[in-house]
């Protein structure tokens, strides 16, 4: 089954340009917020990320699951790791006074600890926010050959094209199998025990594993049938950045200098208030 990934980019600015920039402008913005531990300073970053997410125009209805899942594994992950246990604690969060233990891990948390564990939440989200129009304001059809615009390996290319393909494909084929079994008296047992329901999975799973597997091995088949990997392919989409594109590029490639110069110098601490 084809099923082209989700496409919300429409119109808005960040639709209108080169899939290169969408691409180059992560990359920048993960530069600039690696390793920032002042809160202020990640508020900041948090800001100008929201301004570059509010430019993809990406309808909330459409997204607001994909952020539910990804705002409940982020703070989890901040939670267990920054929290609960030592695991991402740094020197200034030690020698900060603590303000009570946890009750079962008996790790301290202090305010440098908190104001720590939100400045790493606040960047998840940034990250977050500039990596959606990746996946939805760039066309279906441009993401193979805006990294093959990029200089990367056609293997690559094609490999990344082919995993966005993928997972819409399989979530199609889920529903489809869903459903027909459904219809052969196959009911979805309404129980909290995990692994019951794991169990009662087992008739959507197998099958949505040999079909993923034949699709794969289609796939495969038919890009060998048309040489793929004997020797440099062309395209016929072409790119070209526009004066917007230069000036998107330019500014996130200004701010992750600056920050890096930040960094650098050293003046980039926790801040506890």
């Amino acid at each position: 089954m084809d099923v082209t990934p989700r496409y919300l980019g429409g119109e808005s600015f960040l639709g209108r340009r080169d899939p290169r920039v969408l691409l180059l402008v992560p990359v920048c913005f993960l530069v600039a917020v690696a390793r920032v531990s002042d809160l202020r300073l990640m508020l900041v970053c948090a800001l100008v990320a929201l301004a570059y997410y509010g430019a993809a125009g990406i309808p909330w209805h459409a997204v607001r699951a994909n952020w539910a899942l990804v705002l409940t594994l982020m703070t989890l992950t901040v939670l267990v790791n920054s929290v609960f246990t030592n695991a991402l604690q740094i020197e200034a969060t030690k020698l900060a006074p603590p303000l009570f233990d946890m009750p079962v891990t008996g790790n301290p948390v202090s305010l440098a600890t908190l104001s720590y564990s939100l400045t790493l939440l606040i960047r998840f989200v940034a990250m977050a926010m500039v990596g959606f129009p990746v996946a939805f304001c760039i066309a279906p059809g441009d993401l193979g050959v805006s990294f093959a615009r990029l200089r990367v390996s056609q293997r690559l290319a094609f490999g990344v094209d082919l995993t966005f393909r993928f997972l819409p494909s399989t979530a199609a084929t889920m529903q489809q199998i869903i459903d027909a079994q459904r219809v052969r008296g196959y009911t979805h047992p309404r129980t909290n025990n995990p692994i019951k329901r794991l169990i009662s999975l087992k008739p959507v799973v197998i099958p949505l594993t040999v079909n993923s597997l034949i699709d794969a091995e289609d796939t495969s088949n038919a890009m060998d049938l048309r040489g793929f990997g004997a020797k440099h392919r062309t395209w016929m989409r072409e790119l070209a950045f526009d004066r917007a594109d230069y000036l998107l590029l330019g500014a996130f490639a200004a701010f992750a200098l600056a920050l890096l110069a930040y960094k650098i110098l050293g003046t980039d601490v926790v801040w506890v208030p």
